[in-house]
């Protein structure tokens, strides 16, 4: 099937000078894939030039004039820049130009202007950012990671229906585990609101496990793992906190002196093999759930490596019927949800 993805080639820290590389050497790897580069014309050609590319039938050019910057304030953002390369960019999946988009720009922005312009599935009340974390045993998908600091239970509720659907399609996982993040697994922990929303998982029909503690997360227990996002967030900048402490004593640890810096030349190949298993960047994109259009927000300091993870999230969730497997859940369990 053709995917056309559209880009937001001015966003994130580095602007086209990653969005653009990765683009080009992406459409070398999946025959499928078409890409819209949206932006100011002049920079993105510049960064086409460098890299020997040019437009053709893959890969196009759709301009736009303004840019949010990272700092700005989404309604600012939102009210005053409609023709900027992020808000264009979601244009072309409304419109059906595009079936996803992706931007590496202020979150905020990304947030706001993507409920504004593409809307929430029917049943939907919120939509919810959704990571991959590496865990021992794979990865797991966890959600909200800061589109919603404060949820109800029905929130917590949706974001398990859209986190399943969104491991089903890209996974070809007929039936993922469902976790909900708490403070113990007994039935009676957590407050009100968790306990509801695992009453509601429990009685949905998803394959859900129950309660999960933080430890879960990283031992793969659940193939989704669901929170609000003041404690997904939290979550997540923990977890980076924690891996570059580590990385900081390793490299610390093997200068110490000529007989530990020995040790971690013979130590090497372990070391890089350890490296390629949690680094970062193959995790990189966030999928915003429960528009009625597939948006990626990539991190805003990916490289061009990096990057290229988030336009394959995207491809992916096109290709597997992302959008309409969380729009025939919802509807098929909305009915478990009590009356708001």
């Amino acid at each position: 099937m053709d995917i056309t993805v559209a880009i937001d080639c001015m966003g994130g820290d580095h602007g086209p000078h990653v969005t653009v590389p990765s683009a080009v050497d992406y459409l070398r790897q999946d025959a499928e894939a078409n890409i819209i580069l949206v932006g100011i014309p002049d920079a993105i050609e510049a960064e086409l030039h460098a890299v020997n590319a040019r437009l053709g039938p893959r890969i196009r050019l759709h301009p736009a004039s303004e840019v949010v910057g990272m700092d700005e304030s989404p309604a600012l953002a939102l009210r005053g820049k409609k023709d900027s390369s992020m808000r264009v960019s979601i244009n072309l999946v409304k419109t059906g130009e595009a079936q996803a988009c992706i931007s590496a720009g202020n979150t905020g922005a990304l947030l706001a202007t993507s409920r504004f312009v593409l809307k929430t599935i029917p049943g939907v009340d919120r939509p919810a950012l959704a990571v991959i974390l590496p865990t021992v045993s794979g990865h797991t998908y966890i959600l909200d990671l800061g589109a919603n600091v404060d949820c109800t239970a029905e929130h917590l509720f949706q974001f398990g229906i859209m986190g399943a659907s969104l491991v089903a399609s890209v996974e070809n996982k007929s039936s993922p585990s469902v976790g909900l993040l708490n403070v113990g697994e007994e039935e009676i922990k957590g407050n009100e609101i968790v306990k509801q929303a695992a009453e509601l998982l429990r009685n949905s029909g998803l394959n859900f496990y129950g309660n999960v503690e933080g430890n879960d997360i990283y031992k793969g227990t659940t193939d989704v793992v669901v929170c609000d996002g003041f404690v997904g967030n939290i979550t997540l900048k923990t977890s980076e906190g924690l891996a570059q402490m580590l990385a900081t004593y390793l490299r610390e640890e093997f200068k110490r002196n000529l007989l530990t810096k020995l040790a971690g030349v013979i130590a090497m190949p372990v070391i890089n093999s350890f490296k390629r298993r949690v680094d970062h960047r193959r995790y990189n994109g966030a999928s915003l759930l429960g528009l009625r259009g597939i948006v990626i927000k990539s991190h805003g300091s990916a490289d061009k490596y990096a990057f290229g993870f988030a336009i394959k999230r995207a491809a992916d969730e096109v290709r597997g019927g992302m959008l309409r497997r969380i729009s025939e859940r919802v509807a098929e369990l909305s009915q478990h949800s009590p009356e708001k």
